[in-house]
């Protein structure tokens, strides 16, 4: 088995951008620390003793105010936010969820927590003093400012998730740095390093590393640890999933090829989760937009227009990668050396997940057909000539679709 292509490691190389492992800091650790922070400005900012001092009764009243006011606004935004989350899944997809993972919420909802507890806790700390330093109703003021901005962009970002523009935009751009990530454009294929035509050998197989627990989705995969490991005892990791895929148990994760890597090892490196995630997976964004528009091609909605708009951001990630060097990637170590072997997509695995099953679902809607079949003339263009013939497979089947089912339409359109 020759080894393919070798990403090297760089601040604006591919490489550095997905061989780390990106883990979202919890939100229930986030409210903890928001507390924790509120807990301690509560109790040190009213012993301040010198300085401006404020009638601690105001003060107090201050923090009230500040208390109730912040919590019954923020309990009205997020109720509203709960019915947009559920108003975009049913409308575009169950599977978007860049609004509910979007840092901003849990942010929010943890600096409203924090500022409950310092007021709270400044109220007792205050206790029967007579004036307390202005610092405490100043602070007070200060995050309340900071929350209210917080919760004014998290209306806009809800806003911004039931409208299809700005949701197909977010969808194609994130979709786009993960290709450009793995997928370096050919004025950059230099950078790849000295073995990127992956003409070494790789060495023969040791051992096979099976999945023994329960059913996971594979959203991430911990690469470092894995050079680490592999690198420790001259071995080369080659994994056999690919990032977004389900594994169940018995099947094969990866082979150990050279030296030896610890099973515990290799199975600690695969983050398993419930839900795909962008990072690592260049499908997804594809698997998304594909989402929205059979959805939109649906009998109970029939609206052609919404999936022209989706085919449109689809061919934008298309061109991206039409004369990209596509396939497995490998990792090497500092030394150059390959360590772990990726799994990626093949040219096929994109077409098939972004167009084919649009296509399909568009049988009776010639306005995308049409554009379909237009899409495919100017992918042709621009790939790579052994990338041609599925493009010619697929568009002549589009005519077939439009001569067959809607000649009139074709007629028109020769008119115009």
């Amino acid at each position: 088995m020759d080894a393919p292509p070798t990403m090297l490691f760089g601040p604006d190389r591919s490489a550095e951008r997905v061989v780390r492992p990106r883990r979202a800091l919890r939100a229930g650790s986030a409210q903890v620390v928001a507390a924790a922070v509120g807990l301690a400005l509560g109790l040190v900012l009213p012993g301040i003793d010198g300085g401006y001092q404020v009638s601690a009764l105001r003060a107090v009243d201050v923090l009230k105010v500040i208390g109730v006011g912040v919590l019954s606004v923020t309990t009205l935004v997020f109720s509203l936010l709960f019915l947009v989350v559920q108003w975009a899944a049913g409308n575009f997809s169950h599977r978007l969820v860049l609004f509910r993972t979007d840092p901003v919420v849990w942010r929010v909802f943890a600096l409203v927590v924090g500022l409950l507890v310092f007021s709270a806790t400044a109220t007792l700390a205050v206790g029967s003093r007579r004036t307390v330093s202005v610092a405490v109703p100043t602070s007070a003021l200060l995050l309340t400012g900071v929350a209210l901005v917080l919760v004014r962009r998290l209306q806009l970002n809800a806003l911004r998730s039931i409208q299809l523009a700005h949701v197909l935009n977010d969808v194609r751009e994130r979709g786009r740095k993960v290709l450009l990530a793995l997928y370096p454009p050919p004025e950059h294929a230099g950078d790849a390093g000295p073995d990127a035509g992956g003409t070494r050998r790789l060495p023969e197989v040791t051992s096979t590393v099976v999945w023994a627990d329960d059913t996971v989705l594979v959203s991430q995969v911990d690469l470092l640890r894995l050079v680490r490991a592999a690198t420790r005892t001259d071995a080369v990791v080659v994994l056999k999933v690919r990032v977004g895929t389900t594994l169940h148990p018995g099947d094969v994760v990866a082979e150990v090829r050279g030296g030896r890597v610890p099973d515990a090892e290799v199975l600690r490196a695969v983050v398993g989760e419930v839900e795909r995630t962008f990072h690592q997976d260049p499908t997804f964004a594809f698997r998304l937009l594909s989402d929205i528009g059979l959805r939109a091609l649906s009998p109970a909605i029939n609206d052609p227009a919404t999936a022209v708009q989706v085919l449109d951001s689809v061919e934008g990630l298309l061109r991206l990668i039409a004369s990209a060097d596509l396939g497995d990637r490998s990792i090497a170590d500092d030394g150059g050396a390959v360590r772990v072997v990726m799994r990626l997509p093949s040219w096929e695995d994109f077409l098939r997940v972004g167009l084919d099953d649009l296509c399909r679902a568009a049988s009776d809607a010639p306005m995308v057909l049409s554009h379909a079949g237009a899409l495919l003339g100017r992918l042709r263009t621009r790939a790579q000539p052994g990338r041609r013939p599925s493009l010619d497979e697929r568009r002549a089947w589009v005519e077939q679709e439009l001569a067959a089912r809607h000649p009139a339409f074709l007629r028109g359109a020769a008119e115009h």
